[in-house]
């Protein structure tokens, strides 16, 4: 689209002061911090990957501050729910009735207890206590998991982009904004018109900083 970068890069301007609710509670922000040789430490880095897996799933219809509460009371827990925060093992631990009073503030709360206790089954069976390294491995393989939460993930936690995640922000904004057709009719289609222009160093990066922007317009 013409001009499309001028437009992208005002919008990268805007968002520089990091004040939408996406930035203090979305999944990158609700997850254990990055440490110094973090590579070394396996454990931690599957810990990490995994948080973010789980704040993605809660997320769905949803707002940022509710999975901001669940992602709390989750890493909250301790030995006497089974587990010592987080974890694959702590939620493969966890009663299923547990796991959704600790997460009854999100959306579709009871559906997201069935698939999170199938996930973390998943994972320790097949992914030895780690989460896919691709999308379409995520897609395949995770209940609950579509192709917008496993776009968004794949670069937070593995650093490639292979599609871009699109938000109700983004489906809402790029048809007004003529990043894609006027009638696109779904989040699919506009991932499809999206990458089949946007340079492919832009896609992990697109979904956080156009979901801000939408939140504060």
């Amino acid at each position: 689209p013409d001009g499309w970068r001028d437009t992208y890069e005002l919008v990268r301007e805007l968002r520089k002061d990091k004040t939408a609710p996406c930035d203090s509670a979305g999944a990158e922000a609700l997850v254990l911090p990055p440490i110094e040789n973090e590579n070394d430490n396996e454990m931690y880095a599957k810990t990490r990957r995994f948080q973010t897996l789980v704040a993605l799933m809660l997320s769905s219809q949803t707002k940022d501050a509710m999975v901001d509460r669940a992602m709390g009371n989750l890493r909250a827990t301790d030995g006497d729910d089974g587990g010592d925060g987080l974890t694959i093992a702590s939620i493969r631990a966890m009663d299923p009735k547990v796991l959704n009073s600790k997460i009854n503030m999100v959306g579709f709360h009871n559906n997201k207890t069935k698939y999170i206790k199938q996930v973390v089954e998943i994972l320790h069976e097949k992914y030895d206590d780690d989460i896919p390294s691709t999308a379409d491995e995520m897609i395949r393989d995770l209940p609950g998991i579509g192709p917008k939460m496993a776009y968004i993930i794949e670069p937070i936690c593995w650093g490639v982009s292979t599609g871009i995640g699109v938000d109700t922000h983004m489906q809402r904004l790029f048809p007004k904004i003529g990043f894609v057709s006027p009638d696109v009719k779904n989040p699919e289609q506009t991932r499809k018109q999206l990458q089949s222009w946007l340079p492919h160093e832009y896609w992990g990066e697109v979904n956080l900083l156009w979901v801000g922007f939408g939140q504060e317009i």
